[in-house]
């Protein structure tokens, strides 16, 4: 996904090559993510996130941060505080990106459109979601039975089907488990045993 205009691209170098479209509105660009900077010093700044560096950390739960407007971002999470509030139903929320989705709500705004197949969405994150039916991506994995999945409900929606189902058996002693773990650590067992023996 384009850093500075949110366009989606399938391949990284159809990225690359929108990138370069962004140049002249800033000279500086940043060698992972090719985002654009007009000065030197926010490339630099922005550099830490790639780096996993978190130099600000919260004093109340030690969580780190790569920016000090996260940390003060997070903070109000510990205070409740919620200052950003929506002008149309007043709804108040902790940080301004919150917000800014909040509102799409409203306005039913779609800024998130599918290089692909066209189809535009409200929230970046639905957008890279959708993006895994064409790329056929499933990240989700069933613990009993492996079978993998689109998103997290698709596999809620499956795991009913096991729910009195132990498909993992013992080659041992005919054990049946609902999980391959399960299995795993019952077999650790045999093999504790068997090794006491000799």
């Amino acid at each position: 996904m384009c850093k500075i205009c949110n366009r989606v691209f399938v391949l990284e170098c159809h990225l690359t090559t929108h990138a370069s479209s962004h140049a002249e509105k800033g000279t500086y660009s940043c060698d992972v993510c090719k985002r654009i900077f007009a000065k030197k010093g926010r490339l630099k700044s922005h550099l830490i996130v790639h780096s996993k560096e978190k130099p600000y950390s919260c004093k109340i739960c030690d969580k780190g941060f790569a920016k000090k407007a996260s940390l003060k971002s997070h903070l109000l999470t510990h205070t409740k505080e919620k200052p950003y509030v929506c002008d149309v139903c007043n709804k108040a929320f902790s940080s301004r990106g919150y917000l800014k989705l909040h509102k799409h709500s409203h306005t039913g705004e779609k800024p998130y459109m599918c290089e692909i197949c066209k189809k535009k969405f409200a929230r970046k994150f639905v957008l890279q979601v959708h993006l895994r039916i064409h790329t056929k991506e499933k990240p989700y994995t069933c613990e009993i039975c492996s079978k993998t999945f689109i998103n997290k409900p698709a596999l809620n929606v499956h795991l009913p089907i096991h729910k009195n189902e132990k498909p993992c058996v013992c080659n041992l002693c005919n054990k049946s488990f609902k999980t391959l773990q399960s299995l795993e650590r019952h077999l650790s067992f045999h093999a504790e045993r068997k090794a006491s023996k000799t």
